[in-house]
């Protein structure tokens, strides 16, 4: 797992505003570099795990490390401009077109 990344404090409003409000919703985050994830539930806990980070708590069943949060319940999470700027690499960047077999 990589480093955890310190983020905004923004975020932790964010996330202490959804546990007070019991809102449910989807979660969507990096797994791992360039692999995102999803979750569901009703976000109940944000908690430091020494060594490991922060940590949101969702109910069923989720944990999620809240730098590689992409989006909240659809507001954007700490690693939304990693997601955009992954998003929008050119398709030729990533190895998935020839752009001479368009011609």
């Amino acid at each position: 797992m990589e480093t955890f990344t310190p983020v905004d404090y923004v975020y932790r409003e964010i996330i202490e505003e959804a546990i007070a409000s019991g809102k449910r919703g989807k979660v969507f985050f990096f797994e791992n570099p360039g692999v995102v994830g999803e979750a569901e539930g009703q976000v109940v806990l944000l908690e430091e795990i020494a060594g490991k980070g922060l940590f949101i708590h969702l109910v069923p069943q989720a944990s999620v490390r809240i730098d590689r949060i992409i989006t909240l319940f659809g507001k954007p999470g700490a690693a939304f401009d990693e997601y955009d700027a992954y998003a929008n690499q050119c398709l030729d960047c990533r190895g998935g077109y020839d752009e001479a077999k368009l011609d």
